[in-house]
């Protein structure tokens, strides 16, 4: 009878533990958000305005593109999670703003947008349509997360060549 007792005991616990995984993977997915959120902004603010126009070769975005298309995700990957649709063209911040005065307080907004999604993900494998497909919301969420830091390892490049020390790099 012990034995059986036993069994049930670690059956349970295994049982709590694996329906505590989902809650840390998404409170993981959250914290990398705002970790990346954060360096992003202070990247924006750090960016001296005058060049805001600086792209290390004629290939790849200016610097102010990059801010504007992290912009421009945070509402169409966020939008499907919260339930809406995006009134926006897809790149309509990129194709309108240029300026540091007129993108880091839209970057914030449109960080802010975002961040009700991850703090009201609710049922986080409740599937959402994104264009053709369907994927869970911790799947955006989490597709956010990586496309943000991928921008954000972009940026840095454009800090580091203009001299600056970009935030995740500063000392405490």
């Amino acid at each position: 009878m012990m034995a059986g007792m036993r069994t049930v005991w670690v059956l349970l616990l295994a049982a709590a533990a694996a329906n505590a995984q989902p809650e840390r993977a998404v409170s993981e997915s959250v914290a990398d958000f705002h970790s990346v959120r954060d360096y992003i902004v202070r990247a924006a603010e750090k960016m001296p305005d005058a060049e805001y126009g600086f792209r290390p070769v004629a290939e790849v975005r200016t610097f102010a593109q990059q801010i504007a298309h992290i912009a421009d995700d945070q509402y169409n990957l966020c939008a499907p999670v919260k339930g809406e649709t995006r009134k926006a063209a897809y790149t309509a911040i990129e194709k309108s703003l240029q300026t540091k005065a007129e993108l880091v307080p839209e970057l914030k907004r449109a960080f802010a947008y975002c961040d009700g999604a991850y703090e009201g993900i609710g049922a986080p494998f409740g599937v959402v349509r994104f264009g053709n497909t369907t994927r869970t919301k911790f799947s955006m969420l989490n597709w956010n997360v990586w496309h943000t830091w991928e921008h954000y390892g972009n940026i840095v490049v454009y800090l580091r060549v203009k001299g600056l020390v970009p935030p995740s790099s500063e000392k405490k």
